[in-house]
């Protein structure tokens, strides 16, 4: 049996969890044991679809019953019709528990208000991917748009953020750019409660305490 499924809305995410959980000893930056990851058998993209994920997820994922231990679902909390983050993570979760899922075992990641939100940082690594080259930082150019407040972790716009960052460097918008973020940048610099709730469901489930590292 495999360890763990990933139900993904988009290819963006996709993008970005191949990054982080295909980079060399991803597994310490998060503090686990090391677990089987191939983003070929233990990833499921539902075509760039958030409303997809929050009504299919457990027909989605429930015959990987029978292959993956864990289940992980993701998906943004921006779009229209949301119910918000409680109700789309308590709706998807009673319907991952009555086709047979263990609560213990899947968890619901609810982004707020999109996965822009984890990539965007203040960081030389964002700012290669972008191929933004200021004589300022990325944070500092955004804060004199309009778009990051200086006292807030992260821009309330992350998604006008990363697209008139990259419209400006004339890069063009790209799953690899997301890949290429999450495989280098550090997991300290993602300060975003949806990030910190899935670090700790994988504590949970992959705890270094038996043994394998």
């Amino acid at each position: 049996m495999r360890d763990c499924i990933f139900l993904l809305a988009d290819k963006n995410m996709e993008a970005a969890f191949t990054g982080f959980l295909t980079r060399e000893q991803f597994h310490r930056s998060l503090g686990i044991r090391q677990f089987v990851f191939d983003p070929q058998q233990d990833i499921i993209v539902e075509a760039g679809s958030d409303p997809g994920v929050y009504t299919r997820a457990h027909e989605l994922i429930r015959p990987y019953q029978k292959t993956h231990r864990y289940a992980v679902v993701v998906l943004d909390n921006a779009w229209e019709g949301s119910p918000g983050v409680e109700k789309i993570c308590s709706n998807i979760m009673a319907n991952l528990i009555e086709t047979g899922w263990d609560e213990e075992n899947c968890t619901v990641i609810v982004i707020d208000p999109e996965l822009e939100i984890w990539i965007l940082q203040d960081n030389q690594n964002v700012e290669k991917a972008f191929r933004f080259k200021q004589d300022i930082p990325l944070k500092r150019w955004l804060e004199q748009k309009g778009l990051w407040d200086a006292a807030a972790l992260k821009p309330s716009d992350p998604k006008k953020a990363v697209e008139d960052a990259l419209k400006f460097s004339r890069t063009p918008r790209s799953s690899a750019i997301y890949k290429n973020i999450t495989s280098k940048v550090s997991v300290k610099g993602c300060t975003d409660t949806s990030f910190q709730m899935l670090c700790i469901k994988m504590r949970q489930w992959f705890s270094v305490e038996d043994g394998r590292v």
